[in-house]
């Protein structure tokens, strides 16, 4: 019946649904025969086929990817890959924070006040974080912060690789959704992991790297800046993070 065909909008809609899911598989053009009569080429430029969605389709968007990472979230919760950690650990930490941020801050793994929690970065080094994230003139609410493990390992030793490698999963998954624009690695074992590489975090810090076409900026962990080990280190962090600011085309006080 005439009043069940889609209407000219609903039909644009799938065609830009179905176009973005062309793109982001690599495909860049398509020939003119692969329109249908009722497409004609000159009602649809290439330039045109490509604009972004109206408004309202990057909120559907991000709340369709708000719902997918709740939804590993709650998969993470029931993870058992890592017998110790899920026979040790209080309760997965999985990640907090906005979708679509600048920054995704990425550390080692859970310690004792995040287990508790379910929450990562809230004990000492958590609260050295936020004082970097409000110097660099961001909101903690505004970044996402994650962990390479999602457990926390028993007497907070660094992670095995095996380990890393069972959550490796979850952590690109999790940056498939968020989608930041810059990820900061914390420490070297989160350097190491996410970049594959075994170069110390002296080594990898003043520098940008790459995941999956985003950059990376690897720097010292806020545990490391603590009084009791090396504060010292505070300025090489705020030169990442400086460099860091002129990248995303912030202000640098």
């Amino acid at each position: 019946m005439e009043g069940n065909q889609p209407t000219a909008a609903e039909l644009a809609r799938q065609a830009r649904q179905h176009l973005e899911s062309l793109r982001a598989a690599g495909v860049e053009w398509l020939p003119v025969v692969g329109l249908t009569p009722s497409m004609p080429v000159a009602a649809a430029p290439r330039q045109e086929l490509f604009e972004p969605a109206p408004e309202s389709q990057p909120s559907a968007d991000a709340e369709s990817r708000r719902q997918q990472l709740q939804l590993l979230a709650e998969r993470v919760a029931r993870c058992t890959r890592c017998p110790v950690l899920a026979s040790t650990r209080t309760q997965t930490v999985f990640g907090v924070g906005a979708i679509d941020p600048d920054v995704c801050f990425i550390g080692e793994a859970p310690g004792e006040d995040e287990d508790a929690q379910g929450e990562p970065f809230v004990g000492a080094a958590g609260q050295l974080l936020n004082r970097i994230i409000a110097a660099c003139g961001m909101k903690r609410e505004e970044v996402y912060i994650c962990n390479i493990l999602r457990c926390r390992p028993p007497k907070n030793r660094a992670p095995l690789p095996d380990e890393a490698g069972n959550c490796r999963e979850y952590l690109e998954k999790t940056l498939e959704l968020v989608r930041p624009r810059f990820v900061v690695t914390l420490g070297s074992t989160a350097a190491q992991n996410l970049l594959g590489t075994t170069q110390t975090i002296g080594k990898l810090r003043g520098r940008f790297h790459d995941y999956r076409g985003i950059p990376v900026m690897a720097t010292y962990h806020p545990a490391y800046l603590l009084p009791h080990r090396s504060p010292e280190k505070k300025k090489d962090v705020w030169e990442d993070m400086k460099m860091l600011m002129a990248k995303m085309g912030r202000p640098v006080k």
